[in-house]
C-alpha cells in the first residue's frame, strides 16, 4: 500500500526526531520517557521505595524510568490495553482501564496499599474528528483523577496528560477542588505542535 503524504511526514518528523535518537541510545523503549525525566527533575516525584502506577504504560518508557528511580524497595505497577515486554521490577496489568473490570484487575494488584504516585500518559486511538477525539482523552484523564482519589496516600501525586480545549478548564477546577498544589508542564520532549499538557496535582485535600 502506498503510504500518504501525512504518514511520510510523521515517518521523516519520527527518524530525524532527537529524542527518539536518545531513547535509542540509552536504551530507553519510548521518546515518551524524556517527558517524565524533566518532569521529575522539576517537580521531585519520583522517590525510593515508593508504589507507582502507571496508566497507559505500553511500550514502557515511563515504567523504566519509574522502576530505576523507586529502586528494589519500590514497586511499580503498569497497565495498558496493549501487551508490554517484561521490566524488571515492573508488575504489569494488560486491561482496559476505561472498564471496571479492568481497573479492579490494577485495585487487586496493589493489596490495598496506597499509591504515592500516580502516573497516566494514557492516550487512545485517533479518530481525527476533533471534538469526539478531545472528549475521549478527558474522560481518560478523568478516569485517572477518580483512581487517584481513591487509591493515593493523603501526600501522594497525580501526574496525567491532558490536551488543552474543551473540558479542560473544568478539569483543572476539579483537581483544584481535590489536591493542595497543582501545577501544569510542558517538557521540551513535548513535540511544539501538540496540544498536550501534564498536571502535576499534589496532596489530597480533607474531605
Amino acid at each position: 500500500m502506498k503510504k500518504s503524504h501525512s504518514s511520510k511526514q510523521w515517518l521523516r518528523r519520527h527518524v530525524s526526531d532527537p529524542y527518539v535518537k536518545r531513547s535509542k541510545q540509552e536504551g530507553y523503549r519510548s521518546r515518551s520517557a524524556y517527558k517524565l525525566l524533566e518532569i521529575d527533575a522539576r517537580e521531585r516525584l519520583l522517590k525510593p521505595g515508593q508504589t507507582v502506577v502507571d496508566l497507559g504504560a505500553a511500550p514502557g518508557g515511563w515504567s523504566q524510568v519509574a522502576a530505576a528511580k523507586v529502586g528494589s524497595a519500590g514497586t511499580v505497577l503498569a497497565l495498558d490495553l496493549l501487551a508490554m515486554a517484561p521490566i524488571v521490577g515492573v508488575t504489569f496489568v494488560q486491561a482496559d482501564f476505561a472498564n471496571a473490570a479492568g481497573r479492579a484487575l490494577l485495585e487487586a494488584k496493589l493489596h490495598g496499599r496506597g499509591a504515592d504516585l500516580v502516573l497516566c500518559d494514557m492516550a487512545h486511538n485517533l479518530t481525527g474528528i476533533a471534538i469526539t477525539d478531545q472528549a475521549r482523552s478527558m474522560a481518560l484523564a478523568e478516569l485517572a483523577r477518580e483512581f487517584a482519589l481513591l487509591h493515593l496516600q493523603r501526600d501522594g501525586a497525580l501526574l496525567v496528560k491532558v490536551f488543552q480545549g474543551a473540558g479542560y478548564d473544568d478539569y483543572l477546577v476539579s483537581l483544584r477542588r481535590a489536591f493542595r498544589k497543582v501545577v501544569g508542564r510542558k517538557p521540551g520532549a513535548s513535540r511544539d505542535e501538540s496540544a498536550e499538557q501534564y498536571l502535576v496535582a499534589r496532596g489530597l485535600k480533607t474531605l
